[in-house]
């Protein structure tokens, strides 16, 4: 009866374990295949891509989400709301446009539709690019596993590569991590860079790749001073 007990102890352990793990934020259990286009699939996943989704549409890149072959390395709605913020967060766009005297972002429209195009185009390349696709990248031997660099949509030069992670102490055995890095300086590609690991991979809709942004302190853009630089020149586009 004892023996009983402990194997019915066990095996409620392990269903409570796998239904945590469906709700695993970095990894989890997400579907590699989406039987919609990409445009739907950012919509279908309400969190985290709602804004997202938005920020396509304002963009008018719709035709291009629903029926273009392309890789997308897409950022999540708190990438949206760290960047935005308001008057009193640190470090967002608003607090930069209320300390210089500027309206501030009452909604997404407020943004010139071509700047959020822009900004967007920096998380997509053309082809269609699996994690397997990606050459190494070691960010501690840069000089032996450099990555490669790529062009995005923007036409910015983007270093992409996957770490291959250690296990029981033998390098290179372990899981591997997408990351993708914006350099905003050719000249010192190493070090001038924003990097992003990513959270889920392979997500293949009908149309192209969707690899998910890591959850961390990114912004959209990659480099918020480019963006809000951007907004503050071209104004805001509010209506009362």
């Amino acid at each position: 009866m004892k023996y009983i007990i402990i194997v019915f102890a066990g095996l409620l352990l392990v269903l409570n374990s796998c239904k945590r793990d469906e709700y695993y934020k970095d990894g989890g259990k997400a579907n590699a295949d989406y039987p919609g286009d990409m445009l739907q699939y950012l919509q279908d996943k309400a969190v985290p891509f709602d804004t997202i989704a938005q920020i396509v549409k304002l963009a008018g890149m719709e035709e291009t989400f629903r029926k273009s072959d392309f890789t997308f390395f897409a950022p999540d709605d708190d990438v949206i709301k760290r960047t935005i913020g308001n008057n009193k967060t640190v470090g967002s766009l608003n607090k930069f446009l209320f300390d210089v005297g500027r309206d501030t972002v009452k909604k997404l429209s407020d943004i010139d539709s071509t700047i959020w195009k822009k900004y967007l185009q920096r998380y997509m390349f053309k082809g269609v690019n699996r994690l397997k696709d990606y050459p190494q990248i070691d960010l501690t031997l840069q000089n032996q596993y450099p990555g490669a660099l790529y062009y995005s949509y923007s036409n910015d030069v983007m270093n992409i590569g996957v770490i291959y992670g250690d296990a029981n102490n033998v390098k290179y055995i372990g899981p591997r991590t997408l990351v993708i890095g914006f350099i905003y300086d050719i000249n010192n590609a190493e070090n001038a860079v924003f990097r992003n690991l990513i959270s889920s991979s392979d997500i293949k809709p009908k149309n192209g790749i969707v690899h998910t942004l890591q959850y961390n302190a990114a912004y959209f853009g990659f480099n918020e001073s480019d963006f809000y630089e951007e907004i503050y020149f071209a104004g805001l586009h509010q209506s009362n």
